[in-house]
């Protein structure tokens, strides 16, 4: 190619970067402002003791409110340890539950669109209307699933959301059936496994199992991170289920890391301990998704890498 026609090329490439740039100053300038700032605020924030009151009363306090959150906080360790078991069943359930889903609306099935608007409608619904709607079924007297097991099935009722153990699991549970957006994300990643693969598979004598493990899950392997990834991100964060149903309890056993933080905001008014809080659970958040990433290597499958 000869040195004019490099020239023209090269001007329109420069030309449509900047045009591009250009285009993505609102997006840069929000991102900045709605969510780097706000982030570096509430860091700065962790290192003072505040209650909301103007500048008075604003005094800086250094590692203090982080040693006392270590040390002697009564809630945030026991809330990190709920939390997280309540994120391990909630992804693992969201995770399996989604692409089992996914896998049967992919089939050619009468009213497939109907059934999969239903899979995905409760994903649109408001959380807290969620958890009101399920907080009458869970009830021990008048709730759906004890009439189902007392007056069905002659065993005793169950104080779902009432009893320390089974809160957390039954917490999970709804968070399942809000995962309706893992379906939509896992069955757009089901239609594009190449159709050949499977067919080359099932010709030499492959059955449904042999071809879902071995062609299905590795070529789905990025929407599987993708969708790990969020609900990961997505449940540690959890506040809704605490606000609407159980107000942390029985006890400290639905007391998530976001409604010790809510707590101490917005009831006690330690504004600097909350913000001590959220930085916390934002490392937290930070070190799962570093494990997450750092071991998909070993198990994501890419059609188009250079490995």
């Amino acid at each position: 190619m000869s040195k004019r026609s490099k020239k023209p090329r090269n001007a329109l490439m420069r030309a449509e970067n900047r045009t591009a740039y250009l285009c993505l100053i609102p997006s840069i300038i929000g991102l900045i402002f709605l969510t780097y700032v706000p982030l570096l605020e509430v860091f700065g924030l962790s290192f003072f003791s505040w209650k909301g009151n103007g500048f008075k009363g604003f005094t800086f306090v250094g590692l203090q409110n982080y040693v006392k959150l270590l040390t002697t906080d009564p809630y945030f360790k026991t809330s990190v340890a709920v939390t997280l078991y309540y994120t391990f069943m909630a992804v693992i359930g969201s995770m399996i539950y989604s692409l089992i889903i996914a896998l049967l609306l992919n089939r050619k099935i009468p009213a497939r669109g109907f059934w999969r608007a239903i899979f995905y409608l409760p994903y649109l619904l408001p959380a807290v209307a969620v958890y009101l709607g399920w907080n009458w079924l869970y009830n021990i007297n008048y709730g759906l699933f004890n009439f189902i097991l007392n007056r069905v099935f002659g065993l005793p009722r169950v104080g779902f959301v009432n009893d320390a153990k089974l809160v957390a699991p039954s917490l999970a549970l709804v968070s399942v059936w809000l995962a309706g957006n893992l379906i939509v994300i896992f069955l757009a990643g089901l239609q594009n496994v190449p159709k050949t693969y499977l067919e080359a598979a099932e010709v030499d004598g492959a059955n449904s199992w042999q071809r879902f493990w071995h062609i299905t899950v590795p070529c789905m392997s990025p929407i599987i991170f993708y969708n790990l990834l969020m609900a990961l991100i997505t449940n540690l964060q959890v506040i809704t289920p605490a606000l609407a149903l159980t107000k942390g309890g029985p006890g400290s056993s639905s007391r998530f890391v976001s409604y010790v933080m809510y707590q101490y905001a917005f009831e006690s008014r330690k504004f600097g301990y909350a913000a001590a809080v959220s930085v916390m659970l934002f490392i937290l958040i930070g070190i799962f998704t570093v494990i997450l990433f750092a071991t998909s290597k070993s198990w994501m499958f890419s059609q188009g890498g250079d490995d």
